[in-house]
């Protein structure tokens, strides 16, 4: 386990410089859903899937900037309902199970062999899910804000603890929701975001969504919370997570921990802000003692964001390394 600081005279790792994607098209993965799914970097290169958090949250062109374009083929998609797939945060036919086909499908489609997974909160989630499904199809694990989605991760979020930590936030958070209903704020929020009443579902996901930007970084960021705040994103985002949630993710108890065993081979670095308060440090641990082979980088002075720049720092890295190894 490495509590991350950087040496003497050692510099803080950047984003690689934006690029644009050579391939962009929609893969058809059910009658219903659509999935938007890009390419970018070097065709031939080492094949890297970004997963993306939320669930519902949608990839952005800022997410390619973690991998060096000479050497990976960098492949982002939106999962079902978000981004630029279709229908828009729909929540029909919208569990982990599909999520995980719906990898699968894009890796079949692309011809690809083994990939690299890079997954963030929710992204997490879902690159563990992938991988204890498809163990053989997965080359190494990149994860950050490690997200085990149990009722204590889940609870902690969205009743109560982080309520403890920003209760200024919380109580326009609260606000929303009723008094008499606010002893189970999830079933509060998902009654909303689910009405017909689209203004009560407007107002109720860009609480859900602003709360959660608030609470990603350990120094306010109002670009964070601005993007959190967009309708369409809010909307999907909101629904989403709320969908999965109450349905306690569509896993059984504990079940990532449970079935690390299939996954212990792989090759995995975990970065996590000591601050996190959207899913606290202690998840990060629990998953690395979990597997005894991956590599824990706890950076000192960060929250939840992939954007801060020590864990900016910490995943560049990471990635670099497995472009070396994967070579």
């Amino acid at each position: 386990m490495d509590i991350h600081s950087l040496a003497s005279g050692e510099t803080m790792r950047a984003p690689y410089p934006e690029i644009h994607p050579y391939l962009q098209f929609h893969l058809p993965v059910s009658e219903q859903h659509s999935l938007y799914v890009e390419e970018s970097g070097n065709a031939q290169g080492i094949p890297v899937l970004f997963i993306h958090g939320g669930p519902g949250g949608g990839c952005a062109p800022s997410h390619r900037s973690f991998f060096d374009p000479e050497k990976y083929r960098i492949i982002l998609f939106d999962q079902r309902g978000c981004g630029k797939s279709t229908p828009h945060s729909s929540l029909t036919e919208n569990t982990s199970q599909d999520l995980i086909e719906d990898i699968e499908k894009i890796r079949t489609h692309l011809g690809i062999d083994k990939w690299l997974l890079f997954g963030g909160s929710w992204g997490s989630t879902l690159s563990l899910l992938y991988a204890q499904a498809y163990p053989d199809n997965v080359s190494g694990l990149i994860l950050r804000g490690i997200f085990l989605c149990r009722d204590q991760d889940i609870q902690w979020f969205y009743q109560r603890g982080a309520s403890a930590i920003f209760p200024d936030y919380w109580k326009e958070y609260e606000q929303v929701i009723p008094e008499t209903e606010r002893a189970d704020m999830l079933s509060a929020y998902y009654k909303r975001l689910t009405s017909d009443n689209e203004i009560a579902r407007m107002s109720a996901a860009k609480a859900w969504s602003i709360w959660e930007g608030r609470c990603s970084t350990l120094d306010p960021n109002n670009d964070i919370v601005d993007h959190f705040a967009d309708p369409h994103f809010a909307l999907a985002m909101a629904r989403i997570e709320a969908h999965f949630f109450i349905n306690k993710a569509f896993l059984e108890p504990d079940q990532i921990l449970q079935n690390c065993d299939k996954i212990s081979h792989i090759k995995t670095t975990i970065v996590h802000g000591r601050y996190d308060m959207v899913c606290p440090v202690e998840q990060a641990l629990a998953l690395y003692e979990a597997l005894p082979e991956s590599e824990l980088h706890i950076v000192r002075d960060a929250g939840h964001s992939a954007f801060e720049k020590g864990i900016t720092d910490n995943l560049i890295r990471a990635t670099d390394n497995f472009a070396l190894s994967l070579a």
